[in-house]
């Protein structure tokens, strides 16, 4: 989801995403755009209403995508099957095919947004684990520290059925738990970002926006610290933490009064040592930015038991820009939250798909773009 700021204004095969040299740009021509096809309004699957879709994966066992939604207001934490038409030169069809609610350790639903905040859920990433069909899923938590008695909810990945069945959970690392303090991470800037590594042994999920103690968020005059977080699919236990260079807002929101963020929307891996990056940001007057950028892990300082990033004295991941969404004609870019690797081309081309969170905002449309990578 967006900051409130701006909402006021695999077993993934190695070589999939361009294989860029150090300090090299994306090469030309390797990325073009397949289609785009925008949700419709007031679609209903199952009795809940589609949107606020933040996350997408495509489960290659049974060619159907999952997509979770950001929402707990007009249904329960859950997420969409679908399954999405893509040609040569299009998007040729989006078909909802179910709705699956994801529950409670105790096997009851999350209480609806309201109702319980110290144990509500802000569902925002979602991944299918090829080796046994089940989900790995993600929450922001919460944290609010206006009132005299501010409440604090931890984020959390965790694994399910795809009944939606609680499976288990990763440990959480101090330094990702919330904190009345400022320390820790901020409200709504958590778990964006996830994915299983190529080889299917870990699990990796990134935050949205700099911890407290390690810098300010990104601005126009300046980018910001994130942290990327590795952990051992089979113990739980958080293994390695790197450092991701998140950059500036691209742009100055117009009139100068206006809101303007930039952070981290969505992780996914892309070979042994890279991942992608959705880099998503939204400046009044402008319109949304959505940036892709391949980093490699491979040189990094694993910083999971540094208090604070900046004093410096570590080496961050190393990125390169892969496809500017804004850049390949598309009719609008909205505020992309989600992508997965999806089917290949009969041109031996594999696929990005993404998706859009609408915020069940009357002013934004849920979307799905795919794009083509050589």
């Amino acid at each position: 989801m967006l900051t409130a700021a701006a909402v006021a204004a695999a077993t993934l095969l190695a070589g999939a995403a361009p294989a860029l040299a150090s300090g090299a740009p994306a090469p030309g021509g390797r990325v073009r755009l397949v289609g785009e096809r925008d949700l419709p309004k007031d679609l209903v699957v199952g009795g809940t209403k589609v949107g606020e879709l933040s996350g997408i994966d495509y489960d290659r066992r049974t060619g159907r995508y999952v997509m979770i939604a950001d929402d707990t207001t007009e249904g329960p934490a859950r997420y969409y099957t679908a399954r999405i038409g893509l040609a040569r030169g299009a998007v040729t069809g989006v078909d909802f095919t179910g709705v699956r609610t994801l529950l409670r350790p105790d096997g009851t639903e999350f209480p609806r947004a309201g109702d319980d905040d110290r144990q509500s859920v802000d569902p925002e990433s979602i991944r299918v684990d090829p080796r046994d069909g089940t989900l790995w899923w993600s929450s922001e938590g919460e944290r609010d520290v206006s009132g005299p008695a501010p409440y604090l909810v931890d984020p959390f990945v965790r694994r399910a059925t795809p009944g939606g069945r609680y499976l288990g959970g990763l440990t959480l690392p101090p330094n990702l738990r919330m904190s009345a303090r400022e320390t820790g991470p901020r409200a709504n800037l958590v778990f964006e970002g996830l994915t299983l590594s190529a080889d299917g042994r870990q699990v990796a999920a990134s935050t949205e926006g700099a911890l407290y103690q390690d810098g300010p968020i990104a601005t126009v005059d300046h980018g910001a610290v994130n942290r990327v977080t590795w952990w051992d699919r089979a113990s739980g236990r958080p293994v390695r933490q790197l450092a991701y260079p998140l950059d500036a807002i691209p742009a100055k929101p117009d009139p100068p009064s206006g809101s303007a963020d930039n952070g981290v929307s969505e992780l996914l891996a892309a070979g042994p040592h890279s991942y992608l990056a959705v880099e998503r940001a939204f400046i009044t007057g402008v319109g949304n930015s959505i940036r892709v950028y391949r980093f490699d892990t491979r040189g990094a300082t694993n910083v999971l038991h540094r208090g604070s990033l900046t004093s410096g004295g570590y080496r961050p991941v190393r990125k390169h820009l892969v496809v500017d969404l804004g850049k390949l004609g598309l009719k609008h870019v909205d505020n992309i939250e989600g992508v997965t690797w999806g089917p290949r081309l009969p041109t031996g081309e594999r696929t990005l798909v993404f998706v859009a969170d609408d915020n069940f905002n009357p002013s934004q449309t849920g979307q799905i773009i795919a794009v083509a990578v050589r």
